[in-house]
């Protein structure tokens, strides 16, 4: 996924690049520390899942920016040691437009060519705020922001296979989502979902309104319990009949849900593959052994 050259990895690869790809794969999302404490352990978990060579790996941004300087030092070290393509995620919301251009130099310097571009999630603190005076109310405003300093990055997007929390309707979310790919969001990647007819139907009705860049489904892999109400909240998602049962039998056994759990990501993921999705995204919340154990279910289908 790298341009070798004599002094190690060079240039790093688009992800817009890597998904015109035919070929089947997987990229795997993971989370910086909350503090500087955890940071060995969290880096060694990142490094774990990179040596499985996922086609890229995404690291995210803390809520408010509060894990936002371990972001690019995750990043980077991904980047470097092992040749797989990042996404560093990058929020706006509660920031400045100088903090905003100060963290995408930073990303620029760090030889880092792909970019999530986030709204964030508002801080408590900020909910009744005068919007009209904050320098970012939306991702697309953070988009067009990364295109005017460095027209060359690789943006990507979020999107929601049903409705974005604070949308009205479907219709206006899909209209909002246009704006961004039209400021310049080079690929889509999806909000968990557990229902892959939920993604496909989704996607019929972007494609309809001249949304044509490429869509990742991201898969959360639920491996116990207490998972299930937090995804939930995070995302709205539905939960089919399908999976609910699966959760009532082997919720209160960590071992049972822990497998069943990879193996309800696994079918899901096989089912996207079989109707043409080429690249699927798993939230792997810094588990190796999910990972590399979804990894394993998979691998002689991505081989093909």
């Amino acid at each position: 996924m790298y341009i070798i050259c004599s002094e190690g990895y060079g240039a790093e690869m688009k992800i817009a690049d890597i998904l015109k790809s035919e070929s089947l794969s997987l990229s795997f999302e993971v989370f910086p520390p909350k503090t500087e404490t955890g940071f060995e352990s969290v880096k060694a978990a990142t490094e774990e899942i990179a040596k499985l060579k996922p086609s890229f790996m995404s690291v995210t941004y803390g809520a408010g920016g509060g894990t936002s300087k371990y972001t690019l030092d995750i990043a980077k070290n991904i980047k470097d040691m092992y040749g797989v393509p990042t996404l560093a995620h990058l929020t706006c919301v509660s920031s400045t437009k100088e903090t905003v251009r100060e963290k995408i130099r930073e990303i620029k310097k760090a030889g880092i060519s792909n970019v999530m571009a986030l709204r964030g999630d508002i801080p408590e603190s900020m909910v009744n705020d005068d919007r009209s005076k904050w320098d970012y109310n939306f991702a697309v405003d953070l988009i067009y922001e990364l295109k005017s300093i460095n027209p060359d990055f690789c943006i990507g997007g979020a999107c929601y296979p049903e409705i974005h929390p604070e949308s009205p309707n479907q219709k206006e979310d899909i209209k909002r989502l246009k704006e961004k790919v039209d400021a310049g969001c080079d690929f889509l990647t999806t909000q968990m979902f557990f229902d892959n007819n939920l993604l496909y139907n989704f996607l019929y009705k972007i494609r309809e309104a001249g949304i044509t860049v490429p869509v990742i489904p991201g898969i959360m892999p639920i491996t116990n319990a207490n998972q299930v109400e937090r995804a939930v909240k995070l995302s709205g998602s539905f939960m089919p009949q399908r999976f609910k049962s699966l959760v009532d039998k082997f919720g209160s056994e960590p071992l049972a849900m822990k497998q069943a759990g990879i193996a309800y990501a696994t079918d899901q993921i096989i089912d996207l593959y079989a109707n043409n999705i080429t690249n699927v995204h798993v939230y792997s919340m810094n588990k190796p052994d999910v990972a590399k154990l979804i990894q394993g279910n998979l691998s002689d289908i991505i081989k093909r």
